[in-house]
């Protein structure tokens, strides 16, 4: 790749998306190109190709999917399945049929087995049972990683996909009928701290997760749109998690909310623990920079400057 090769980030306007927009562009990449939803629905085959033809980009990054946490995969099923699978159908296909050199394919860690042996290697793929709550969109993942992999193997095309754990920075979606834990709990307390009100938060506080954050994410793309990468499928992670409780206490002090948590333990917990095995990603050379203490302490201020529009905030 030089700095004028053509790039198209799909999704280029979410938090994903724009991390890696702002990665390319301070590496000095020059010839990027997005669209919004509303000059190109990516669920249209026919659009899409016709954009990629007309385009033709050397590099194509799947940044989008519709996304959101227990409560909304649990409400809506079908959307998270069907229009995942279109999106990024139509993505791989069109790139494939008009001999794009470079693919690179945004997963998650749902895509591994709710009972998996921690930390989660990529070979744990598809050997057991997805966590119920989210396996709509963990199915269109996996079929996209497979999609790839199978492009990869039958044609030697550089397709590839990279997994990463959950993620969080600027650019995150807060509304909390869609939004994942952590900026959930960030406009939880936020809210909380004025009439030091408690906070009430679904599960137990048990489960372990592990989070990255988005600049993090947007290196390791980087790191695969600079190199041929020899293998299908890499985790990005940080190689460490924490409870669910040490993430709402630590979220509380940076905050400053000093009232109490109140945990409703009749909501469910989801997957009791995903710890990703980064090694293969990081022996190739990329690690992630940032501390979570850090790294919420960015997504904070973010939410501070923008709070007002969170709810136009789409992933």
């Amino acid at each position: 790749m030089t700095k004028t090769s053509k790039i198209y980030i799909a999704g280029h306007r979410g938090m994903v998306g724009s991390a890696i927009w702002r990665a390319l562009t301070a590496k000095g990449y020059n010839n990027l190109i997005g669209r919004t939803s509303a000059e190109l629905d990516l669920r249209n085959q026919q659009a899409v190709t016709d954009f990629i033809s007309e385009e033709k980009p050397n590099v194509i990054i799947d940044a989008a999917a519709k996304v959101g946490g227990i409560l909304a995969n649990n409400s809506y099923p079908y959307p998270f399945l069907m229009e995942n699978l279109q999106i990024q159908n139509n993505l791989i296909d069109a790139a494939h049929k008009l001999d794009i050199e470079k693919f690179i394919f945004l997963g998650s860690s749902c895509i591994y087995p709710k009972f998996a042996p921690q930390p989660l290697k990529e070979d744990y793929l598809l050997t057991d049972s997805l966590e119920p709550t989210n396996e709509w969109y963990a199915i269109a993942k996996i079929a996209g990683v497979k999609a790839c992999e199978a492009i990869r193997k039958q044609f030697g095309k550089d397709f590839v996909s990279l997994m990463p754990t959950n993620l969080y920075g600027p650019h995150d979606n807060f509304d909390l009928e869609s939004s994942h834990v952590m900026p959930a709990m960030i406009r939880k307390f936020h809210e909380a701290k004025a009439e030091n009100d408690s906070v009430g938060l679904w599960g137990s506080g048990t489960p372990m997760r592990e989070f990255l954050h988005v600049d993090d994410l947007a290196q390791a793309v980087l790191f695969a749109v600079e190199h041929v990468l020899p293998e299908h499928l890499y985790n990005v992670g940080t190689g460490s998690d924490v409870t669910i409780k040490t993430l709402a206490e630590t979220i509380q002090s940076i905050v400053g909310h000093t009232g109490e948590i109140v945990w409703d333990s009749t909501k469910p917990d989801g997957t009791p623990r995903k710890l990703m095995d980064s090694s293969k990603l990081r022996a190739l050379g990329w690690a992630p920079q940032y501390s979570l203490q850090a790294g919420i302490e960015n997504a904070y201020e973010w939410f501070n400057l923008h709070q007002e529009d969170y709810k136009k905030v789409k992933l």
